[in-house]
């Protein structure tokens, strides 16, 4: 229906047949945008950031390995 309304003419047609709409820059242009590079200098190095992951990782894996000493009843197996 919206077609028909543009266009005056009942029915569908191609989008080509359509005329043609383009929202365009205000009058004067738009007002400048202010932006920079505000990148904190604070923050965790990246020594902290690897020691914190790698400590991580190990106390996960040190989980793993505890679980599977532990049996399906949650009896200790000793396998090893």
């Amino acid at each position: 229906m919206t077609e028909a309304l543009i266009r005056k003419k009942p029915g569908m047609a191609s989008v080509k047949d359509m005329p043609l709409l383009q929202d365009g820059p205000p009058p004067g242009g738009f007002a400048p945008v202010r932006f920079a590079r505000r990148i904190p200098n604070t923050g965790p190095s990246a020594l902290a950031i690897f020691l914190t992951t790698f400590g991580a990782f190990s106390w996960g894996m040190y989980q793993v390995g505890q679980g599977k000493n532990i049996g399906f009843e949650g009896t200790v197996v000793d396998e090893f």
